[in-house]
């Protein structure tokens, strides 16, 4: 019997601070292999092997279709401007190259620009958004020559025009198994583990893309999948670290302490950090997340300036920032503020506001980033179009920012140094401390180490 074959692609190759776990590409994979059973699936990454190792799977196995993930177009990051793509095409170069099979390319990247990455990549099939019921019934279509053009979030090709077919269902219980052969390099390189419990974003962040990736309705995934997927990650991988990847953790409460009550009664010793956003927590919550594992929260901040946070969209208060960071410290779980300065509605003297409240929190680490990255079908891409900061011919497929006219940045880091707080930007080289740290067998977030 000829086995058919399937091989998913991580192509991203950027580790820094440490190499991210393709947990995209598990849940792909955990959702094909118990509803393709006959089938063949492996899962190569590039961020463990190189492109002389793709090239020999690809001729070894030649696979029936391939499936590329792409992770980021860019790094994010105002100073450097590291830029994708072009690693990325060369990647589905070799694909087309040197093998026959049916290419299919998909991944948070992908699914920001599914038109402009399809036409310049010129794969057979796309997918943007979530992936997994879609590239299911894209291969059950094609092994039995059915009709595919209704296949939500498909992007396909027919009369020379590009078809993006619109998403309206999602699903709510997918599976997630790890892969044995990536399990002990990311453990080993990041400390963690990732794992979703809810997709989708409500907020309005006027530079957010979740909302595009995962959409705005919250799911929430079954609890007891979680939970199995902890308890095997514990028992049977020896993992005890895990991160939570939604793209807000603390965005159904009701949910949460649910999930966190049924992590305590199954007797889990499994630690856990996750995004939060510095709103709708109290301390009974907090304690109870605490007990469930909780070690170290990511606060997506983003500005310590109550009229910058209304300008980038955000629904809560300096004054109640500084709560939940005090609620944290009582309840011993670390924290870190991620903050955008520089962004849509920054002025100097909202910057020194920010400097000047930073003084109001104790024992934590504050990570800015320069400007907003602005992409396609963001508020933010308006407010700029219409300032003039890009014209409507701009894909935004290069890295463009946002940044505020008439501050002083060049003063930033001696600014922040004057509070006598812990401030990284994203200048500062720590990949080197964290890897020392990793060598020494240190797990989880590392971050809370370069607190003063």
């Amino acid at each position: 019997m000829n086995v058919r074959k399937i091989l998913l692609v991580s192509a991203n190759k950027f580790g820094v601070p440490y190499p991210v776990y393709p947990i995209g590409l598990s849940y792909l994979f955990s959702y094909l292999t118990k509803r393709l059973p006959d089938f063949d699936i492996r899962i190569f990454d590039f961020n463990l092997k190189n492109s002389e190792d793709f090239a020999q799977i690809l001729h070894d196995f030649r696979p029936d279709y391939t499936g590329i993930s792409l992770r980021n177009v860019d790094d994010v990051n105002f100073y450097s401007k590291e830029y994708f793509i072009l690693e990325y095409k060369k990647i589905i170069d070799q694909v087309k190259q040197n093998i026959k099979t049916r290419l299919i390319i998909g991944g948070s990247g992908f699914s920001i620009y599914p038109e402009l990455l399809f036409d310049l990549f010129e794969p057979e099939f796309g997918i943007y958004g979530e992936g997994e019921e879609s590239l299911f019934r894209l291969i059950k279509c094609l092994e039995n020559t059915g009709d595919y053009t209704d296949i939500e979030g498909l992007v396909y090709r027919k009369d020379e025009i590009t078809h993006m077919n619109p998403r309206k269902t999602f699903i709510h219980h997918p599976d997630l198994s790890f892969d044995e052969s990536l399990i002990p390099f990311y453990w080993a390189k990041s400390g963690m583990m990732n794992v979703q419990t809810k997709r989708g974003c409500p907020y309005n962040c006027i530079y957010c893309t979740y909302p595009l990736i995962e959409g705005s309705n919250v799911r929430t995934l079954d609890q007891e999948k979680i939970i199995a997927t902890l308890s095997d990650l514990y028992y049977n991988r020896k993992i005890d670290y895990v991160f939570f990847t939604d793209s807000v953790f603390n965005i159904n409460n009701d949910f949460n302490r649910e999930l966190a009550e049924k992590m305590i009664k199954s007797g889990l010793q499994m630690k856990w950090g996750a995004y939060f956003s510095p709103h709708d927590l109290d301390e009974g919550l907090l304690g109870l997340f605490k007990r469930a594992g909780l070690t170290h929260i990511e606060f997506g901040t983003e500005s310590l300036s109550d009229s910058v946070l209304k300008s980038y969209g955000k629904h809560f208060s300096v004054d109640e920032v500084v709560k939940i960071s005090s609620l944290c410290n009582k309840v011993d779980v670390y924290f870190a503020h991620f903050l955008i300065t520089g962004g849509y509605g920054e002025t100097e003297d909202t910057v020194n506001e920010g400097f000047e409240n930073s003084k109001r929190f104790s024992d934590t680490v504050f990570f800015p980033y320069i400007g907003m990255r602005i992409y396609p079908g963001t508020k933010l891409a308006k407010l700029a179009l219409k300032e003039g900061v890009i014209d409507p011919m701009d894909n935004l497929l290069e890295p463009v920012y946002y940044i505020a006219p008439n501050i002083e940045y060049s003063t930033l880091k001696d600014r922040a140094e004057k509070t006598g707080k812990r401030w990284v930007f994203p200048d500062e080289d720590v990949t080197i401390i964290m890897q020392r740290m990793r060598l020494r067998n240190r797990k989880g977030s590392l971050w809370h180490h370069l607190k003063r």
